[in-house]
């Protein structure tokens, strides 16, 4: 039997590094942290108590064939605490963005994609 902690770190292929790391860190506002001298490009980020590591494949291509946004193909979710301030930080920076503010999941939710089409759910627990 195996027994989890939790889920320490996603890996994320990206193909730049420089216009990635400005979307972790500038539009979805995660911390750098501090990564080991791999042989190869990335970024790790803190996200609570994980991490995204941007892994850089320059000729990668992410999971998603159609680049569109969407609530049902491959994608990771980080919780918010905020659902309009969330919203109206990412229109203040023109991302584009799937809103799902009444999911029958339970949760309100905000889709977006990172440059090279990684998709992003950013949610809330629903309190009403």
């Amino acid at each position: 039997m195996i027994t989890y902690e939790g889920i320490h770190h996603i890996g994320v292929n990206v193909t730049d590094l420089e216009k990635a790391k400005q979307f972790y860190r500038d539009i979805l506002c995660l911390q750098e942290l501090e990564r080991p001298p791999f042989d190869f490009e990335g970024a790790w980020f803190a996200a609570g108590e994980q991490q995204i590591h941007l892994l850089v494949i320059p000729k990668s291509q992410t999971i998603r064939a159609d680049k569109s946004l969407s609530s049902r193909e491959g994608h990771f979710a980080l919780r918010i605490h905020d659902y309009d301030e969330t919203l109206h930080w990412l229109q203040s920076h023109n991302v584009s963005m799937l809103e799902k503010p009444n999911s029958k999941s339970g949760f309100a939710q905000i889709f977006c994609a990172d440059p090279d089409g990684n998709l992003i759910e950013l949610h809330v627990e629903r309190t009403h």
